[in-house]
């Protein structure tokens, strides 16, 4: 019989376990709960269906981050053959962190530039600037673009940033003068279009400004006015773009529809007409089926967040920025936020699941089998499914059912535990990631690519080391050498979120893990207190408070 400690209050935590007691994960990044409601949504189909519960919404296209191959570059062959071909993107980066700038013919004594070993490791945010701006016969390799425009949001609005670089092609390269239009054009536009197009692939959310997509389509009319081939890449640049923005505010659609719809399971509480209610046993009685629509779910969720809320998420007023509104305009994260509280709602769902059967053998039941779910979650490489599951189980309703545990087959659990367990920094877990890395490196099928990190970990992984490293250099150089490492990161998640999900979608399974109503921390208090008594005053106290509160009962 497991001994299973008290915890913290579950809004001051990511995984409802807290710090306490065995499986904690500590308090890694804060949600509330998230709610529930009468959708549910999927990666295949593109329109929406009035006949049916669910939502089908469109998976966005981001740019691929294993590499600029020739199904990331534009579909035309003049632009495919003009353009360096990069190899996958984890090889972008050697173990260091570092970029070895291996298709740039600039100088490494740019002005402003400063290069240690032939990696750049810092430079004034202009000269830093000048760097990403293509020209006859420069184009800056793609580590160089995905770091840059992935850190430089912490130190200017993306729509300044458009507009700068809009302003270089057109000086720099004189697209402005009438009578060099055509051939200096013929010589320069596969290399913005190449950039803009890797800028729109990678980071799409950027241009829901509607400044950005200003600057966009005027620098893309100047380029399409010499060819009629580049008035068709530009054109399907765009679509393609105005396709995935489509997606996003469908996907967003969906989620407000979920969350609006939340209730709770008080009444039940009042009556438990067990003969009508269903649990998610009844809905799916296989452990690894579930563990597969878990993995959809993730996958799904995964896809929606851009690389550049990593960023936005700790984003802080640049001292050197006089601009009051840059860190609200800048902090938006509702995708990575929308992924954390579907964590919550999962360690809910499994606390309430195990929380509400009156019979002590059918509580057992239940936490075996989400003993058995979180084993095929981690056997899938789903940690993160895997540790919400563990801290739903771990939460204090649960684990004081001291009688309900006794009747329970530990061991499997024990193990489960050992994998996620926090003391040295998450050893353990770490080493399975990386096992679970390796083996989607060299995978041949989407089931071996499958890599769905503990999320909150890799968030807290990241907000301390952009913590623990400054932005600026005394002399006022950004520190790019950061910003190698902190593409490092972002990247590998970025492989991670791309893999397509073997697993067939369950309508009636989703439906419920996304919609069914789940209990508040009270609620669970309470139906653990009503189904194994209180064992001491403070309890009791407790409990009596809650059926005054909750059920009107003294």
């Amino acid at each position: 019989m497991p001994t299973r400690g008290a915890q913290a209050p579950a809004e001051a935590r990511c995984c409802p376990r807290g710090g306490a007691g065995r499986g904690g994960a500590g308090a890694l990044m804060c949600r509330s709960g998230a709610g529930s409601g009468d959708l549910c949504w999927s990666r295949a189909g593109a329109g929406c269906s009035a006949g049916e519960p669910s939502v089908r919404a469109p998976q966005p296209r981001h740019g691929s981050s294993r590499g600029l191959s020739r199904a990331w570059l534009p579909r035309s062959p003049v632009l495919q053959e003009s353009m360096p071909q990069t190899p996958p993107f984890a090889a972008m980066f050697d173990s260091s962190g570092y970029n070895r700038n291996l298709y740039q013919s600039k100088e490494d004594n740019c002005g402003g530039l400063y290069y240690h070993d032939n990696n750049l490791l810092s430079g004034s945010l202009e000269a830093l600037i000048q760097h990403l701006v293509p020209n006859v016969d420069y184009y800056p390799d793609r580590t160089y673009i995905f770091t840059f425009l992935l850190s430089s949001r912490l130190f200017m609005h993306p729509f300044e940033l458009m507009a700068k670089v809009c302003h270089l092609c057109v000086e720099h390269q004189r697209l402005s003068e009438p009578g060099n239009d055509k051939n200096q054009i013929r010589k320069i536009a596969p290399k913005i279009l190449q950039l803009l197009t890797e800028w729109t692939e990678t980071f799409p959310y950027d241009f829901r400004d509607e400044r950005m997509m200003r600057n966009l389509k005027e620098l893309a009319q100047r380029i399409a006015s010499g060819d009629e081939m580049y008035r068709k890449n530009v054109q399907q640049l765009i679509q393609n773009l105005i396709r995935k923005l489509a997606c996003l505010s469908q996907y967003e659609e969906v989620l407000a529809k979920i969350n609006a719809t939340s209730t709770d399971r008080l009444t039940v509480l009042k009556t438990k007409p067990q003969s009508i209610q269903r649990d998610i046993i009844t809905v799916c009685s296989d452990p690894y089926t579930l563990a597969q629509q878990l993995t959809n779910i993730e996958l799904e969720r995964l896809n929606y967040i851009g690389p550049e809320e990593f960023v936005q998420a700790f984003v802080q007023k640049d001292p050197l920025d006089n601009d009051k509104s840059c860190y609200s305009d800048r902090k938006k994260t509702r995708n990575l936020e929308a992924y954390v509280e579907w964590f919550n709602r999962l360690s809910y769902l499994v606390a309430t699941e195990i929380c509400m059967p009156v019979k002590k053998k059918h509580r057992a039941r239940m936490i075996e089998y989400f003993i058995d779910v979180a084993r095929e979650c981690f056997n899938i490489g789903n940690f993160n499914s895997l540790m919400a599951i563990i801290s739903g189980m771990n939460m204090s309703p649960v684990s004081r059912l001291k009688k309900t545990w006794t009747k329970v087959k530990t061991a499997k659990f024990d193990i489960l535990e050992h994998q996620m367990d926090p003391s040295s920094n998450f050893y353990n877990y770490r080493t399975a990631l990386r096992g679970a890395a390796q083996r989607s490196l060299t995978a041949h099928s989407s089931r071996e690519k499958i890599v769905i990190p503990f999320f909150s970990l890799l968030i807290k992984d990241i907000y301390f080391f952009n913590e623990g490293c400054a932005n600026r250099l005394p002399n006022g150089h950004v520190n790019f050498e950061k910003f190698w490492e902190l593409a490092k990161q972002v990247s590998e998640f970025m492989t991670w979120k791309q893999v397509e999900c073997p697993f067939e979608r369950d309508r009636k399974i989703l439906q419920y893990l996304l919609t069914v109503p789940i209990f508040s921390e009270d609620a669970l208090y309470l139906a653990s207190y009503e189904s194994e008594g209180p064992e001491n005053h403070i309890e009791k106290d407790r409990w009596k408070t809650l059926r005054s509160a909750l059920l009107g009962r003294v």
